[in-house]
């Protein structure tokens, strides 16, 4: 599984339009951003802190075959970026990203079990 970390009103968009061509950063770089179950949280902080009205959508990586690229980021982690518009018909889920009282993210118990 791999997670896209975005504002709701985005999410509501997409599933309107039928596709997603990703958030500013994304458009920017050339190709949506994606988080491992392990890299998520540190991309919520270093990227999302403090922000409300986000979403967590999950997918299933091999669903996008050759369009979906592991490349290096962070300190060198392979991260996955897929280099197409994003079908949100394809999120095997979506929930909200609360922000708790101590103004950290909390995720979903669902994202603990994709760790493995």
């Amino acid at each position: 599984m791999i997670y896209k970390i975005l504002r709701a009103t985005d999410w509501a968009s997409a599933l309107a339009a039928g596709t997603f061509a990703g958030a500013p950063v994304d458009i920017a770089d050339g190709y949506i951003h994606f988080s491992t179950a392990r890299q998520v949280r540190e991309t919520a902080a270093k990227h999302f802190t403090g922000q409300m009205g986000l979403l967590i959508a999950a997918f299933d990586a091999a669903a996008f075959g050759t369009m979906l690229r592991w490349e290096p980021s962070r300190g060198g982690a392979l991260f996955p970026h897929l280099y197409a518009p994003l079908d949100p018909a394809l999120a095997v889920y979506v929930v909200p990203l609360r922000v708790g009282s101590d103004g950290h993210h909390v995720f979903p118990t669902e994202l603990d079990r994709d760790q493995g």
